[in-house]
């Protein structure tokens, strides 16, 4: 499988660091399949860091991963996945036992929605029917370095050059 992980840098050794910020699946190392959404992400962290350039890496990602560890996968924007993300976006520390937590991104245009569900401006029902009609994409997310051992760089697709 092809994995790709928007930067403003080259990542030909991924690492865990520790975010400046609470993410959707917490701590880790953020990879999708979609190559259009590693580009939209690496856009968004070289306007953020105000340096580098948009840089997608792609990796070969194992599929043993799926059998060998421990995986929590999510298939689409549920209560489970709404509870994950939700604990995690506000710095409620989740026990995470996984290795590698797949699932839907909680992209711009759905984080409006969190945050009037986070302020209880619209109920769990609500905002669970309000996701349904989203369009979602994936996020992998490597949570441990025993799981980053399936990764192998590629190449790095510096701007557009798909």
């Amino acid at each position: 499988m092809i994995v790709y992980h928007g930067s403003n840098v080259v990542v030909e050794q991924p690492r865990l660091l520790n975010p400046n910020r609470y993410l959707d699946f917490g701590k880790g190392f953020y990879t999708t399949s979609n190559m259009e959404q590693a580009y939209s992400f690496a856009e968004k962290v070289k306007n953020r860091q105000k340096s580098g350039q948009s840089t997608v890496n792609q990796y070969y990602l194992d599929d043993q991963i799926f059998t060998t560890l421990k995986v929590l996968s999510f298939e689409r924007p549920d209560e489970g996945w709404l509870d994950y993300v939700s604990n995690n976006r506000n710095g409620i520390e989740v026990s995470d036992e996984f290795d590698l937590v797949t699932g839907p991104v909680a992209d711009d245009d759905i984080y409006q929605t969190f945050l009037l569900y986070s302020s209880g401006v619209i109920t769990k029902a609500q905002t669970l029917e309000a996701l349904r009609v989203k369009k979602t994409y994936n996020q992998i997310v490597f949570k441990t370095d025993e799981a980053l051992s399936f990764l192998k760089f590629e190449k790095t697709l510096v701007g557009k050059e798909k």
